[in-house]
């Protein structure tokens, strides 16, 4: 319910270009991300990109939140 973490924000959205797959930094193609998420067999599932507001959000492979981390005071 919080709007600094809701999916609503832009800022967490899959619509805003930094947090696309589209974007080659967030591109499972790009093998020298840094942002990627790994299940514990080693597979890429999803990459993780942090917005100004200090949130993290995690998308999976194709754009879609699948969680957050609120941002740190």
């Amino acid at each position: 319910m919080n709007y600094q973490n809701s999916s609503m924000n832009y800022e967490n959205s899959p619509m805003n270009y930094n947090n696309s797959p589209m974007n080659y930094q967030n591109s499972p193609m790009n093998y020298n991300s840094n942002n990627g998420v790994y299940d514990n067999n080693g597979k890429r599932i999803g990459y993780e990109v942090t917005a100004p507001s200090g949130v993290t959000n995690v998308f999976d492979n194709n754009g879609n939140r699948i969680g957050y981390s609120p941002a740190k005071r």
